[in-house]
């Protein structure tokens, strides 16, 4: 109804034009209220039934193509990721562990795979390897095997020399890597190096495989030998040199008992002398009180180099000696050995020198006619606390000094002297600061 019209009213003509104006009024009111009613209907998206339906369809197949999409897509991301876990598994089965660290905590008591006498030998043993393997490295030596009847062209003898050119190319890479392999081995990297090289083996016939080019089994073995016997040279020299510098050591160790026995028997013939010359005069005297207590005292000198004339002559006399370091090595660890010194506690002082950052305190020093077969007595009774099982000079074993004291005790008598607990003067000082410090 347009906004002017008029409405058909039966009222009064008294007031009528008022009252009919008011009604216009809220006629107009009402309209414009359902007109925003309208336009916010609209702007809401009220549609119809058929349009709903409409709309509901179209969501559901978006919906299901969007299923499918996302199904197609995980689908790919899953064969990617089993494609890269494949590819993680080729590579770790193509590495090999060559770290030192995780080598050596693999490393045990090194066992030979081709047991001869001395270094010298295993020299000579690999001589003979180094000539076989240049025999074979030769123009048809038998170090890498090919096919014979490839083609190049139409033509066998390219195809020949093409195949021959790269079995070349590929020994040289297998012999460039088993060099390196020989020059950079350690003994106890053998069993790393050699698979190594049979991997370089596996893969330079994967890629000759067009051609059937291969190292061949004889040759390999041959530089497997070469591996092995290497090592074992490298072993064997190893003990060699450390056998020479304990031999050195204990050689030196005897030069310096040998000087200190002939120093004290010089100073004690020296001073024997003065007594002889001074008992002389007092017997020309006839000083007999004086010349008994000379006497006396030129007994003890004789008795004190007829000692050290034993101890010359005795090798196996010495002391036995237990020290321990808590400050360096803990409380469970002593060190049982044996010296020959006039003086055992200068061994004990050069032990204690600055390659360890405390004193050596000292547990037992006991003195044997037979302090070698004492030791030796020791060590195999504590063999199980042995720190190091592969160097035997190595003295160290993880026991507690009555552990010590009560297999001593039974292998020597009486012990009329033993510190339990040791001093660890300058260790337990630190502690005290540093309690203080932290305080």
């Amino acid at each position: 109804m347009p906004a002017d019209e008029q409405l058909p009213l039966n009222v009064p003509w008294f007031g009528a034009r008022k009252m009919a104006r008011a009604l216009l009024s809220e006629t107009q009111d009402l309209r414009t209220q359902l007109a925003a009613m309208r336009n916010q209907l609209e702007t809401l998206g009220i549609l119809s039934v058929l349009q709903l339906e409409a709309k509901r369809t179209s969501l559901e197949n978006e919906i299901v193509e969007q299923t499918q999409r996302f199904e197609q897509e995980r689908s790919s991301v899953a064969a990617a990721v089993q494609a890269l876990r494949l590819q993680l598994e080729e590579a770790r089965r193509s590495i090999v562990e060559t770290e030192d660290l995780a080598l050596l905590q693999e490393a045990g008591i090194y066992r030979y795979r081709h047991p001869l006498t001395d270094a010298v030998a295993y020299a000579r043993e690999l001589a003979g390897v180094e000539e076989g393997i240049k025999a074979m490295t030769r123009k048809d030596g038998g170090a890498v095997q090919a096919t014979t009847n490839w083609t190049v062209n139409g033509s066998v003898p390219q195809g020949r020399a093409m195949v021959r050119d790269f079995s070349k190319l590929m020994l040289r890479a297998f012999n460039a890597e088993a060099d390196n392999l020989v020059r950079g081995l350690k003994p106890y990297k053998l069993s790393a190096a050699v698979e190594r090289l049979k991997k370089v083996a596996d893969t330079i016939e994967r890629l000759g495989k067009t051609m059937q080019i291969r190292i061949s089994t004889p040759y390999l073995q041959l530089r497997v030998r070469e591996l092995e016997l290497t090592a074992d040279f490298l072993q064997k020299q190893a003990e060699e040199k450390e056998a020479e510098r304990i031999e050195r050591e204990r050689l030196r160790e005897e030069r310096k008992v040998a000087q200190e026995i002939e120093r004290e028997r010089v100073r004690l013939e020296k001073e024997r002398q003065h007594y002889v010359n001074a008992l002389e005069v007092l017997i020309a005297k006839g000083d007999e009180a004086g010349a008994a207590r000379l006497r006396n005292e030129l007994d003890d000198v004789q008795r004190a180099i007829e000692d050290v004339d034993y101890r010359a002559a005795n090798i196996r006399a010495g002391y036995v000696y237990v020290i321990s370091n808590i400050g360096s090595f803990g409380e469970r660890m002593v060190k049982v050995g044996m010296t020959r010194r006039l003086d055992p506690m200068d061994r004990i002082r050069e032990l204690s020198d600055a390659s360890v950052p405390f004193n050596f305190d000292i547990h037992a020093l006991y003195f044997s006619k037979d302090a070698v077969g004492i030791e030796t007595a020791m060590h195999e009774r504590l063999a199980e606390a042995r720190v190091n099982v592969v160097n035997r000079r190595r003295e160290f074993f993880r026991a507690t000094p009555m552990e010590v004291k009560a297999h001593l005790a039974e292998l020597t008598g009486e012990l009329l002297q033993f510190q339990d607990i040791p001093e660890a003067l300058e260790y337990r000082q630190g502690l005290t600061r540093a309690q203080l410090s932290g305080s």
